[in-house]
């Protein structure tokens, strides 16, 4: 296995074998890649397959390589950018292709399309920052037609990053301000009322139909599922996984993830998030690159149907390669 990190700047380096160095900070802080001299290159033509890792202390070296797993959250890792580079030079990876990974990146057609298909989303509407700033009455009007409370979130975001729940008019700009410092556009969403059902997809072998995993509930006790929650384990959410629903409506859920995944044209693996509202299922989003914490639903779910978390890496690598 070759570790290979990716600072802010974008430098690829050779990164040390270590999961613990990749752990929250006891202060709940993400971990970052530092720049520690070493290059890792990608191959320069198509069906190389091959790395060249540069170190100060040491000669380059060339390493061959069978399969990418880019465990990347967020763009330039799970919105296509990086799945098209490794398309250029013919390297298997793990996941979603360019125009899958995009749309499930990006909130607004992720909705576009799945509306297109007939599946219930929740209602939104798009804002940029130009017209934020052009027009910030007509923004503040049209986002408080959908009434209260509304959520804001970052179009491109990921792990919940910038998103903000409004339940007051004078609370929205501090909220589109938080999801305007990581994106140009976002989402204002009609808060759905309903239980959280997330269930794990997988892509099939040989062309079969794509797979579920126990549909999973999050549990929310206080607040809602915000990044705190998902890696910091900051209390009042639980995971239910399996979810305490009737076979037929948990059938259903797995029904339409897999449908979903279908429909927005995944590969690999994916985690679709619903509403169980009084009218049926809605879809939240769809995650391309799942989070794999302990405390994460995806690998919950496939355990949760006898998948254990190595045979869970063996299948998602076994998909790439096919």
């Amino acid at each position: 296995m070759v570790p290979v990190g990716v600072t802010a700047d974008g430098v690829f380096v050779l990164e040390q074998d270590d999961p613990e160095a990749f752990r929250m900070s006891a202060a709940g802080e993400p971990p970052r890649v530092t720049d520690n001299g070493s290059r890792v290159a990608w191959p320069t033509r198509a069906g190389e397959r091959v790395l060249t890792v540069s170190r100060p202390d040491a000669p380059a070296a060339r390493v061959a390589v069978d399969v990418v797993f880019p465990l990347l959250h967020g763009r330039w890792g799970e919105d296509g950018t990086i799945q098209g580079m490794l398309d250029l030079v013919d390297m298997p990876y793990v996941g979603s292709g360019v125009l899958g990974s995009a749309l499930g990146m990006d909130k607004h057609f992720t909705k576009t399309v799945l509306r297109a298909a007939g599946i219930a989303v929740a209602p939104w509407s798009v804002v940029s920052r130009a017209r934020w700033r052009a027009a910030p009455h007509e923004v503040h009007a049209e986002a408080l037609e959908w009434g209260l409370p509304a959520f804001v979130k970052p179009a491109r975001g990921g792990s919940s990053v910038g998103v903000g729940r409004v339940a007051a008019a004078d609370e929205l700009d501090s909220a589109l301000a938080a999801a305007f410092a990581e994106d140009d556009r976002v989402l204002v969403e009609r808060q759905v009322t309903g239980r959280e059902i997330e269930v794990g997809v997988l892509g099939g072998r040989r062309g079969a139909p794509a797979r579920t995993g126990a549909p999973g509930e999050i549990v929310v006790e206080k607040g809602f599922y915000d990044f705190d929650a998902k890696y910091r384990d900051s209390g009042g959410v639980r995971l239910a996984c399996p979810a305490d629903l009737e076979p037929a409506v948990a059938r259903q859920a797995a029904d339409l993830a897999a449908r979903a995944f279908d429909v927005l044209g995944l590969a690999g693996l994916a985690r679709v998030d619903f509403f169980l509202t009084a009218d049926g299922f809605v879809v939240n989003e769809v995650n391309t690159m799942p989070g794999f914490t302990p405390i994460s639903m995806f690998p919950t779910s496939w355990r949760a149907v006898g998948l254990d978390y190595p045979s869970l890496i063996d299948e998602l690598i076994s998909l790439a390669l096919e």
